[in-house]
């Protein structure tokens, strides 16, 4: 890739640093899923707004940067089911007594602003990214995907070795996520159009940090190149039969 979206909030010590140093990729695997992290109303609000007039109603608004993100996000989730991948959605755990980690320990949760005391659809995806019937949906109270969840099962028991990440936000569920799933010892690759933040430093560095220890950082074409040769090749064996696969890897 040429220039990153990180590159301008780096100093002349970390460019030095970077030049000096190996950089290895985690790269893809063999069997990919699709995870969707946190796209629900509370952070696109109804309509697209300037970040400072949207928190006004929204408190949790990512502003313009979530509606901007939509189209890249539907371009990869349509690849996706096309290659026919597992796609999970996670969302937020809500309405079960079980508080959310933004709530401190000791004290109660804020309530939401007074336009949204009625809305009932806070923590569900937007229609725009929505699940289709038979696609996974799991939902959190920790900013990882993985913690209380059954994420990692689920994973484990359709083969899964490669999660490709996409939503919000950068700096917060997504690299919780992100880092976990590397800890748990899988592929990670982050699709750099789809993902998003309120703030742009923090979602330029926090890019920087995953794809220098965490995951490989890609655009969403070279993704979409990536999954078009992985369902290729799944349908080249198909068609090859057993004997000549296993000739071939002789």
């Amino acid at each position: 890739m040429g220039a990153r979206v990180w590159d301008r909030f780096l100093t002349e010590q970390d460019k030095a640093h970077l030049a000096a140093s190996t950089h290895r990729p985690c790269g893809f695997g063999e069997r990919p899923a699709l995870v969707l992290v946190d796209l629900y109303r509370a952070v696109f609000g109804d309509r697209p707004e300037p970040l400072l007039e949207a928190i006004k109603t929204w408190p949790q608004s990512c502003g313009p940067a979530a509606w901007a993100a939509v189209p890249h996000i539907q371009r990869l989730l349509t690849v996706a089911r096309e290659v026919q991948i597992p796609i999970i959605h996670i969302t937020m755990l809500s309405g079960t007594g079980v508080q959310g980690w933004s709530v401190v320990r000791g004290t109660e949760a804020p309530p939401p602003g007074e336009a949204l005391r009625s809305r009932s659809d806070l923590g569900e995806i937007i229609p725009e990214l929505g699940p289709l019937p038979g696609e996974t949906v799991i939902r959190k109270a920790s900013p990882s995907a993985f913690w209380g969840t059954p994420l990692a099962g689920h994973l484990n028991f359709h083969g899964i070795d490669t999660l490709i990440v996409c939503g919000e936000s950068t700096s917060g569920c997504v690299r919780a996520t992100v880092v976990d799933g590397r800890t748990n010892r899988f592929h990670m690759v982050v699709v750099e159009e789809c993902v998003f933040d309120r703030h742009e430093a923090a979602h330029a560095m926090n890019l920087f940090d995953m794809d220098q220890k965490y995951a490989d950082v890609l655009a969403l074409a070279e993704v979409e190149r990536y999954l078009r040769r992985w369902r290729a090749g799944k349908d080249g064996a198909a068609v090859a039969g057993p004997e000549k696969v296993l000739a071939g890897t002789r």
